[in-house]
């Protein structure tokens, strides 16, 4: 190997590496910025007296995006969950009367999962601590640089084939 050869070969070593470090950065900053946003989302959580979970807030959340009532299957499949999991979770909602069983008008053995009107309420107060959680977070940046990391972000979480 010749002198000038193994001197790009080093230099895009270099290069490699550099982008390596920047990407290991960088998902440490994403993970960071992750733990926080799970951080202040608990403490809305606590403090709204809704007495909900991060998890059985994520599951209103989810019930919200359907048009008709699901199943407790479609739930599981959209959460990527085990149908346990929701069992659980829908156990602790109709506890506290956000959402109830109903049976499918059409195949009375299918159960579906209707929110009420205390879960529709309970998504509000949720949507606005979410709201000003991100607000805390997004403080730092301008409108322009918001509406560039919301491009980022969004071509970073959106996948092909994923609804």
């Amino acid at each position: 190997m010749t002198q000038g050869t193994s001197e790009a070969t080093d230099q895009a070593g270099a290069g490699t590496r550099a982008a390596t470090d920047r990407d290991g950065l960088l998902a440490e900053q994403l993970l960071r910025l992750t733990r926080r946003m799970h951080r202040i989302n608990k403490r809305s959580l606590e403090e709204s007296g809704l007495g909900i979970t991060p998890a059985q807030s994520r599951l209103l959340r989810a019930l919200a995006h359907y048009e008709e009532p699901p199943r407790m299957a479609d739930l599981a499949a959209r959460m990527e969950v085990v149908p346990r999991a929701i069992t659980t979770l829908v156990d602790g909602l109709e506890s506290s009367g956000c959402v109830r069983r109903a049976p499918d008008p059409a195949n009375r053995r299918v159960i579906r999962i209707e929110l009420t009107e205390t879960g529709h309420a309970a998504l509000r107060t949720l949507r606005d601590a979410r709201r000003a959680a991100a607000q805390d977070i997004l403080a730092p940046l301008t409108a322009e640089q918001r509406e560039v990391f919301g491009g980022l972000l969004s071509a970073l979480v959106d996948e092909p084939g994923r609804h």
